[in-house]
């Protein structure tokens, strides 16, 4: 019964905790969102280099109904959201089983880790210019500059999941005659599943953090092209509601990521 009533207040507290940490992060979004107004309403900002909060939201307006450049607001989103999706789907099949077979063979961790250590701090701007003259301007190009950055961290994270597995949890069930494909399914998937979804949530920000860069290869729509074209133009207003746009995409995806997260691995979470 004592244990019971322990159980109660702690889950009570945790949750007064949490929603005290709440109302602390919702009050400094308030603060942030009250002090912007109040510098643009006496001009202490330029409205040249920060719009005020009455552009931009026309310029929300402007893009939702006219777009931008004569292309819809939905396709340029699309456009984006479709290339850093399919180069996270090439690198889902390519990196987590080379990161299953670096954490469980070290021949295949002493290929690749030298290769992934060399080009993972390179930023992708340094090899953007190479791509284009080895595949052209076209969408395969924008596709595996986002691929590459995604690569990395991706397989380096499974990599070390899987080093991390108890070696006797694999040995127990093999002593209970289970086969190399019911060890893996069983025990390896199972146990690196919370990293892994982690290892995605990091790769797919390091993948919209390339995405400017990948749209800077002669792309005519996408969300990146649409900040560095409004950017020439000086059109701040613009520039800044893309980038809000960009940190919503990412943020509906990390939403989404941490709820596969809560479905497939709730023991792994502490408190978001």
């Amino acid at each position: 019964m004592k244990s019971l009533r322990s159980a109660s207040y702690s889950r009570l507290k945790q949750g007064s905790s949490s929603r005290y940490l709440s109302l602390i992060a919702s009050l400094t979004v308030l603060v942030m969102v009250g002090a912007w107004f109040t510098a643009s309403h006496y001009g202490w900002i330029n409205t040249l280099f920060f719009p005020s909060p009455e552009a931009l939201f026309l310029a929300f307006k402007q893009l939702w109904q006219q777009g931008y450049l004569d292309i819809s607001l939905g396709q340029h989103v699309t456009a984006s959201l479709l290339r850093v999706l399919v180069a996270l789907a090439i690198a889902l099949v390519t990196a987590i089983p080379l990161g299953i077979l670096m954490g469980l063979t070290p021949v295949v961790r002493a290929i690749f880790t030298p290769i992934l250590d060399f080009y993972r701090p390179i930023p992708p701007l340094a090899y953007l210019p190479l791509i284009v003259i080895w595949l052209g301007i076209g969408e395969v190009s924008k596709i595996l500059l986002i691929f590459l950055a995604i690569f990395a961290p991706l397989t380096i994270s499974t990599a070390e999941a899987v080093r991390r597995i108890d070696p006797h949890r694999v040995q127990a069930v093999r002593c209970l005659g289970a086969s190399s494909w019911q060890v893996m399914k069983w025990v390896i998937l199972p146990s690196i599943l919370p990293e892994l979804l982690t290892g995605i949530r990091i790769a797919l920000g390091v993948g919209w953090s390339t995405l400017v860069a990948a749209e800077l290869i002669a792309a005519n729509r996408g969300l990146g092209f649409m900040v560095q074209s409004a950017a020439q133009f000086l059109s701040t207003d613009v520039v800044v509601a893309g980038i809000l746009l960009i940190a919503a995409v990412a943020l509906v995806i990390e939403l989404l990521l941490r709820q596969l997260q809560k479905r497939f691995a709730r023991w792994s979470l502490y408190d978001y």
